[in-house]
């Protein structure tokens, strides 16, 4: 199973949580770092995450339209 680690940005949905998950890449040509952010749709059973904590998803199957990862 995939992991990813990331920041609660909003947990305003029942049972869902957003995690923005920061990741570098590089260009091609010039050799720059540059920062890429992405948002994943996890799962929280409990409700027990808030925002701006610190979090591990990790990836299961579809829960709905657009969860495809729960929290550890």
């Amino acid at each position: 199973m995939r992991t990813k680690k990331g920041v609660v940005t909003s947990t305003k949905m029942d049972k869902t949580i957003v995690v923005s998950v920061h990741t570098y890449k590089s260009d091609s040509k010039y050799k720059k770092r540059f920062r890429i952010t992405k948002k994943f749709y996890a799962h929280d059973e409990n409700n027990s995450c808030t925002e701006w904590e610190h979090v591990t998803i990790k990836e299961t199957r579809p829960t709905s339209k657009l969860k495809r990862w729960e929290l550890v």
